[in-house]
């Protein structure tokens, strides 16, 4: 069987939880950031599974957009790559994949627990501590596995997480490579600030593979910052990422900002007449009254746009559903979706 998308990153229990500006400080965490747990935040996961509230969610950034582009595609049409453990906590993963039609090829260690995510939701504020545990252990032989490899041939385009570059760029370039050679999409989205900032490197080794590149404001700052941007322009900054080195030259490379209810921005990079098309996408308006939960907002984003390119469908229309998904997720609790299933229109 072949799937049109094939996504890879790292599998997450996301527990997430309601807590005051107090509890953030006490393990000094920022309202509106994504960090990987050290030792000092370890105690977090114990603490908020015993909260009242606690809800129990699939997550993990390219999760949460896989399972975003299969609501949006026809069945049977994303494959989601990641490590995760032998475990009751990778049995609720599958099943909450299965619900929503998604199929998983995981790599399943036998010693290591699956990995989580604390998702802290101060009103409309997260703040996400991750500790990959399984997640962390995944290896590039995985995908070269015949069965899994067949998938990788099968597929039109490819969606890989940023928080993967914390675990295994080889296998990122090992995809990046296909795609380049075969001519198909690769997308790759910065996922947090810390990546630009903490993994410049490896980021750097897998960009040239990237035909599309998705990140935020703040994830863009912190790329200008690590590469000593003297700007804090957006489209300066996306300039620069759209014209830095390209393995597949045949396909310009698109740069796609986001910001928050603000408008879309998109710098695309022409490496042949060495031009820049640059465009703007207003948001779909929705009233605050109206918003559940902007945990996910991105990785929804980043799902609608991605069926919108595996549909064949032009730059504006992809963002577009980029936009519709996420005004769709935000109305929910935790990164999902309505159902009955609703359709882009």
């Amino acid at each position: 069987m072949s799937y049109d998308l094939v996504c890879l990153g790292n599998p997450l229990l996301d527990i997430q939880v309601n807590v005051d500006k107090e509890y953030l400080d006490k393990y000094n965490l920022k309202e509106n950031d994504a960090i990987l747990a050290e030792e000092s935040h370890m105690p977090i996961f114990k603490e908020i599974l015993e909260k009242k509230d606690v809800i129990l969610v699939a997550g993990g950034a390219a999760q949460n957009t896989a399972r975003g582009a299969q609501y949006v595609l026809p069945e049977n049409s994303v494959v989601y790559f990641g490590s995760v453990g032998k475990d009751i906590y990778a049995d609720k993963l599958i099943e909450a994949n299965k619900s929503v039609g998604l199929t998983t090829a995981y790599m399943v260690h036998d010693n290591i627990a699956t990995g989580k995510c604390a998702a802290l939701i101060n009103g409309l504020n997260r703040s996400l501590v991750t500790d990959l545990a399984a997640a962390n252990h995944f290896k590039p032989s995985h995908l070269e596995k015949e069965e899994n490899w067949k998938l990788v041939e099968g597929a039109k385009v490819f969606y890989i997480g940023g928080f993967h570059l914390t675990v295994s760029p080889d296998a990122i370039k090992l995809l990046g490579k296909h795609a380049a050679e075969t001519g198909k999409d690769f997308i790759m989205n910065f996922s947090a600030p810390f990546i630009p900032e903490f993994f410049k490197d490896p980021l750097n080794e897998c960009l040239p593979y990237a035909d599309y590149i998705i990140c935020n404001e703040s994830e863009a700052a912190a790329y200008a910052k690590a590469h000593g941007l003297e700007t804090q322009d957006l489209t300066e900054i996306a300039k620069h990422v759209a014209q830095s080195p390209k393995v597949n030259t045949k396909k310009p490379r698109t740069v796609i900002f986001t910001q928050g209810t603000d408008a879309t921005l998109a710098v695309a990079y022409n490496d042949t007449t060495k031009e820049f098309n640059i465009q703007s996408f207003p948001v779909h308006a929705l009233d605050v009254s109206k918003i559940v939960d902007t945990n996910g907002a991105g990785d929804a984003f980043a799902a609608g746009f991605t069926a919108g390119l595996v549909q064949g469908e032009d730059l504006s229309k992809s963002v577009d559903m980029g936009h519709w998904l996420a005004k769709l997720s935000i109305q929910e609790v935790g990164p999902s979706f309505p159902f009955p299933k609703q359709s882009y229109a």
